[in-house]
């Protein structure tokens, strides 16, 4: 049993607008399953190499797998996991994780949204509740995105949702076959004045 005091703020469910937020269900493996094979061409250049085939690493045995790793890490207070419902349909993930305590108060931002709801404003909306329950309930101070140069959107969401460009991070993971180099880029608690929720509401059009 983890100490909730060490640990704020999780389990969570989040929602605003058309887009919920919540733990990685069991009954979620075949809808996850679903989005995550027919979204391979438009994820796998952003994500670790793996000596497996797309194919079989999105099953749903293998959602179950992950999910049992996830949760038993969210337990341990190392890692956020949450999957994004927008309208109803399973459309992503928005996960904290490496979260650090003590003097640092830190996590690493990572996410991914189905391309069908691309380009709407739900993944930007879906980081900033995640972000914005990181800094409050959860009580951490910064959080930290990085992101390969090439990968356009994802730059451009975390500019518009406040984070700064800190440097480039050389070599840093293995992507998609060799290292890459990643732009790192962060975010602190007192940056968005008025919430980042509050800044998403001022720069996405609807």
């Amino acid at each position: 049993m983890v100490d909730s005091a060490q640990h704020p703020g999780w389990p969570a469910q989040l929602a605003w607008g058309p887009v919920e937020l919540h733990p990685p269900r069991r009954r979620d493996a075949e809808e996850w399953s679903r989005v995550r094979l027919v979204n391979e061409a438009w994820l796998a250049p952003w994500e670790p190499t793996a000596s497996s085939p797309w194919a079989g690493r999105h099953t749903p045995a293998a959602y179950r797998a992950m999910r049992r790793v996830v949760l038993r890490r969210a337990a341990m207070g190392v890692t956020l996991p949450f999957v994004v419902r927008v309208d109803g349909r399973l459309a992503g993930q928005v996960t904290i994780d490496n979260v650090v305590r003590g003097a640092l108060r830190s996590g690493n931002l990572g996410y991914w949204i189905d391309r069908a709801v691309a380009g709407r404003g739900m993944a930007s909306l879906a980081v900033a509740l995640v972000c914005d329950h990181a800094f409050g309930a959860v009580r951490l101070h910064r959080l930290q995105a990085d992101i390969r140069p090439e990968n356009g959107p994802s730059r451009r969401l975390v500019e518009r949702l406040g984070f700064r460009h800190e440097g480039l991070l050389r070599r840093y993971l293995d992507i998609d076959g060799t290292w890459r180099d990643h732009d790192t880029f962060a975010l602190l608690a007192e940056d968005p004045p008025d919430g980042v929720l509050g800044r998403w509401r001022t720069r996405i059009p609807r």
